[in-house]
C-alpha cells in the first residue's frame, strides 16, 4: 500500500484525531493507551525497518510514545495528521539512535561477535546486489528536480498525503499530483534503464 494514503486510511478506520489529541493534551492516560493501541504496530514496523533489530526497535517504540506524551502540546494539526506525526517521531527516534555513539558501538560489537559465525559470509552476493540496487536508486533519485525529490521525501519519510503535501508546500493540489506522478515515472524509467545495463 502506498504511504501516500496511510494517514488517510488510519483516520478513516479510527475516526478523527482532534478528540484524541485533546485528551492527550489534557493528560488523559487512557488516551495514551488508545494512541498506543492505534499506532504501536505501525511505529514498530517503521523503526524495525531502520534499525533492523527487534529488541532495539521495541525499546525505541517505547521511547517514541514517551516522547509523544511529553511533547503532545507541540503537536500542530495544521502541519499534518496525528498519524504522520507519530510516524515521524518514530522514524526520527530510530535515525537518532543509529547516529548516536551508543548505536554505532552496539552495531560494531554485534558485527564483531558475528564474524566468528561462518553464516555471516553466506549472503555476500545478496549484500552486493542490495548495495548495487541502492546505488541505482540513489542515482535515479539524483535525477529528480527539487520539487519531485521533496514530494517523494514527504511521502516516504513523513507519510504525508498529496493534500497534506500541497498544504505544507503551499502549492495547488494538481501541481503536487503532477510532481508525484512525474517523480514516480522518472524513478521507474531510470531504474528500468539501469537494470537493463
Amino acid at each position: 500500500m502506498s504511504l501516500f494514503f496511510l494517514p488517510f486510511l488510519v483516520n478513516v478506520l479510527h475516526g478523527g484525531d482532534a478528540d484524541l489529541v485533546k485528551r492527550l493534551q489534557n493528560r488523559d492516560q487512557r488516551a495514551m493507551g488508545d494512541l498506543y493501541d492505534r499506532f504501536d504496530k505501525l511505529a514498530f514496523s517503521v523503526v524495525l525497518r531502520i534499525v533492523r533489530n527487534q529488541a532495539i526497535a521495541e525499546d525505541l517504540v517505547q521511547e517514541t510514545f514517551l516522547r509523544i506524551w511529553t511533547r503532545v502540546d507541540g503537536f500542530d494539526p495544521q502541519r499534518g495528521s496525528l498519524s504522520a506525526w507519530v510516524l515521524t517521531v518514530a522514524r526520527n527516534r530510530a535515525v537518532d539512535y543509529l547516529r548516536s555513539l551508543e548505536g554505532r558501538q552496539q552495531e560494531r560489537t554485534t558485527e564483531l561477535g558475528r564474524m566468528d559465525e561462518p553464516s555471516v559470509f553466506d549472503d555476500v552476493e545478496k549484500d552486493l546486489l542490495n548495495s548495487d540496487r541502492a546505488r541505482m536508486l540513489r542515482d535515479a533519485f539524483s535525477r529528480l528536480n527539487a520539487n519531485q525529490r521533496t514530494v517523494i521525501e514527504l511521502a516516504y519519510f513523513e507519510g504525508l498525503s498529496q493534500s497534506e503535501m500541497a498544504e505544507r508546500m503551499k502549492q495547488p493540489l494538481g501541481t503536487v499530483k503532477t510532481w508525484v506522478r512525474t517523480a514516480l515515472q522518472t524513478l521507474r524509467q531510470e531504474l528500468a534503464e539501469a537494470a537493463a545495463l
